[in-house]
């Protein structure tokens, strides 16, 4: 019977040694993001920078653009489609728009125009990082609203 004990003992010994082990390198890996130099102008930067880029002339201005341009289209009117869509793209050092997605859509027809929405923006300003501009991504919501 004490053989019995002692082995329980040991497992559960070697459970409590095992999962301190793994909770310290999961706890080191997560604490050893440096970074040592600036990025190159080509990198997206994915950490936190010091200015998140931003439309050239502001929030309100990037809404009454969405407004102005925005069409709805004929087959979601139809369908009776509505929602927000997420836009997902790059905004490159001197501020232009790349690399535009779709983060999470409502239907085809909307998302499509989402899309060309964001690739008729006008340039933005670019984030910021140690004072040099940077390429970033950025995810915006587009509403689609009868």
């Amino acid at each position: 019977m004490k053989s019995f004990y002692y082995s329980i003992l040991a497992y559960f010994s070697f459970l409590l040694v095992f999962n301190t082990a793994v909770a310290q390198n999961s706890t080191q890996r997560d604490t050893m993001k440096v970074i040592v130099a600036p990025p190159r102008s080509e990198e997206i930067l994915e950490l936190p920078i010091d200015e998140e880029p931003v439309f050239a002339e502001g929030e309100v201005a990037m809404q009454k653009f969405i407004k102005d341009n925005l069409v709805y289209p004929s087959e979601a009117k139809e369908k009776s489609e509505q929602g927000k869509v997420f836009v997902r793209f790059v905004v490159e050092v001197d501020g232009s728009i790349t690399n535009v997605s779709i983060a999470r859509g409502v239907s085809p027809s909307l998302d499509a125009e989402a899309i060309r929405i964001v690739k008729m923006m006008p340039k933005w300003k670019p984030g910021e990082y140690r004072e040099k501009a940077v390429k970033s991504n950025v995810v915006i919501p587009i509403f689609f609203k009868l």
